[in-house]
């Protein structure tokens, strides 16, 4: 089902593109014009066909009655008015001529016992009321015929005619010529209009073609940009609408790269001042923690306000420690200048260790493998930073009891890893936190202005999973609470690690 739904969903994407409009706005144009002017050409070349053979037909039975009528008496008998029909219808140089005669109630044809279904009320009136010819064109059995009647007059010895006489003769004459013409022009014109299709088709192509190849240029470009390449440039010819749009677009990708190194210079003296500033921090933040070490000990001979004002200092003192040491950690990972030192350790002894140099013992659960049962290669120290600030992260806005557990997963394909989970039974996280979590300086409460947490602890965490090639998320567990899960990847002897991104929500 799968292949079929890729198919379906192409061949739609297909149906909404541009060439498959110009392709069908070319074949409608082509098939219109041709149309149209089949219809005209047939029009005109089918009234006159049928007009000349009209024409013929009628001037030859008009001549053949004036020769031979005139020697037919005013009143002529049945046998008179069979030979009259009889020499109409010999002197007729087509075939197929049928003729029929009528004087009051008296009736000769050319053919026996032919009724003449064709002659129409209308048709015998007309005849019998003016000295003109009238004709129709009717269909017999599905073929179509052409009905002339023609009154006979006399002349005078003065030359004029008398007035109509009663004698009247009618013709039938097959038109199967004049349909074998027409329909042979209603079979041109169809090849001439499937021929136009065609030509428009293709010239459809070639003009889609032409089209969108600047268009397929620009998408190539704007992805090429979405990739990161500024520098992208398209390639500017002629004057029209396509033209000014890859103008606009060259203008437009060159003020993004003006913007974004202009960014990214902006950025690296921030991070450089940023190293720079910390660095020079350390010193003069060595020297002060050294003073409050040494008034921690003398606070208990001090008096009350002296005392906590002594136990404030120590307090901030620690934390703006931290908060240098934070940033020298990240500005080395921006520097690109953070190593891994990688050993293989337990990671349920490194664990353990992490939580009892700390006093987290007794305030955490712990889910651990029999020692020696999961080794990594790791670097310990950024194992235990990871480690660290997961925890510390969930005692501090979590809520008891906090889970840390270790275990191992994949297999074939996806390789082995090194799985450590933390989680509390705190509020967790909100879904506009979510994807957040990991930036720099964020903090989900922005109330807590004023607290331990720098904003750069899972920053750092996700830094150092990165640095070993390993993958860190967080989500939300149903009964409540958050859960963060760390992943290393078990390497052999001699493996190194790969940068890898964190995920908020899922995979990175």
């Amino acid at each position: 089902m799968k292949p079929r739904s890729a198919f379906l969903a192409k061949a739609l994407l297909a149906l909404r593109g541009l060439r498959f409009r110009l392709v069908v706005a070319f074949a409608l144009v082509a098939m219109v014009s041709a149309l149209s002017t089949g219809a005209l050409a047939f029009r005109e070349a089918r009234t006159g066909v049928l007009q000349q053979s009209q024409d013929a037909v009628i001037k030859e039975f008009r001549s053949s009655v004036d020769t031979l009528a005139q020697s037919v008496a005013p009143e002529p008998d049945q046998a008179a008015l069979q030979q009259l029909v009889d020499q109409v219808a010999r002197s007729s140089q087509s075939q197929g001529w049928r003729v029929l005669a009528t004087y009051g109630g008296r009736r000769a044809s050319s053919t026996p016992r032919d009724t003449f279904p064709e002659l129409t009320p209308a048709l015998l009136h007309a005849v019998g009321t003016q000295p003109a010819a009238v004709f129709q064109r009717v269909n017999s059995g599905g073929r179509p015929v052409l009905v002339v009647g023609l009154p006979v007059t006399y002349r005078t010895g003065d030359g004029s005619y008398f007035p109509l006489s009663g004698l009247a003769l009618y013709l039938v004459v097959p038109q199967s010529t004049e349909q074998a013409y027409v329909r042979a022009m209603i079979t041109a014109i169809e090849h001439a209009t499937l021929s136009a299709l065609c030509v428009a088709v293709l010239l459809a192509l070639l003009a889609a073609s032409g089209v969108l190849r600047p268009v397929r240029a620009l998408r190539r470009a704007t992805r090429r940009m979405a990739e990161g390449h500024l520098d992208i440039r398209l390639a500017v010819n002629g004057s029209d609408e396509l033209a000014d749009l890859s103008r606009s677009f060259n203008e437009t990708a060159a003020a993004l790269e003006r913007s974004v190194t202009e960014l990214r210079r902006l950025e690296a003296q921030a991070r450089r001042f940023v190293a720079d500033v910390s660095h020079e921090l350390r010193t003069p933040l060595a020297a002060m923690s050294a003073v409050t070490d040494v008034l921690d000990d003398e606070a208990p001979h001090l008096d009350r306000v002296t005392a906590d004002a002594v136990r404030l200092i120590s307090e901030e003192t620690v934390r703006l420690t931290t908060l240098v040491n934070d940033l020298m950690e990240i500005s080395r990972f921006d520097a690109g200048a953070a190593e891994l030192n990688l050993d293989e350790i337990d990671m349920a002894e490194c664990v353990q260790r992490t939580l009892a140099s700390r006093g987290w013992l007794d305030r955490v659960e712990t889910d651990l493998p029999p020692p020696g049962a999961l080794r990594a290669r790791v670097d310990p120290r950024r194992l235990d930073v990871v480690v660290a600030n997961l925890v510390g992260n969930a005692l501090r806005h979590g809520a008891p009891p906090v889970l840390v557990s270790v275990g191992a997963a994949g297999g074939r394909g996806r390789g082995a890893w090194a799985v450590i989970e933390v989680a509390d039974s705190g509020p967790g996280i909100t879904e506009a936190d979510m994807p957040h979590i990991f930036e720099r300086f964020y903090k989900a409460d922005t109330t807590r202005t004023r607290s331990e947490s720098s904003g750069l602890g899972l920053a750092i965490t996700a830094e150092n999973v990165a640095l070993h090639g390993g993958l860190i998320r967080a989500r939300n567990r149903p009964g409540g609470g958050s859960v963060f899960t760390v992943e290393f990847p078990l390497r052999h002897h001699g493996e190194s690690g790969a940068g890898r991104r964190a995920d908020p929500g899922g995979r990175s």
